[in-house]
């Protein structure tokens, strides 16, 4: 059975960047958890011109309701003139989990 929750992934040029991402959407109540892994090597083609470059990933676990604030609030306060964005599906889930997820959103 498929959830109403998702998981979001932008990264960000350092980890104070992505730290202020978690605590600004926590606040918020937007996310339950993030999770800030870095650094991390990333390779990519920006302006024509190929890049490689260090960044940090942040793991967002939110609900699909919340999508729309996610999005306005992370472009307001990202660095990058185009943040990555990707949201994707919890199709299943440990119910203790889930349901913890469920409340830190309200």
């Amino acid at each position: 059975m498929s959830s109403p929750f998702i998981v979001i992934i932008t990264t960000t040029s350092n980890k104070e960047d992505a730290n202020k991402i978690a605590q600004t959407l926590l606040a918020k109540k937007l996310a339950g958890c993030v999770q800030v892994i870095g650094p991390i090597s990333s390779h990519y083609y920006w302006k024509d011109e190929l890049c490689q470059d260090e960044e940090w990933l942040c793991l967002i676990k939110s609900s699909q309701q919340h999508y729309q604030t996610l999005e306005k609030t992370i472009q307001e306060i990202h660095p990058y003139e185009v943040p990555e964005f990707i949201s994707l599906p919890i199709q299943e889930g440990n119910q203790g989990y889930l349901s913890w997820l469920n409340q830190q959103l309200k």
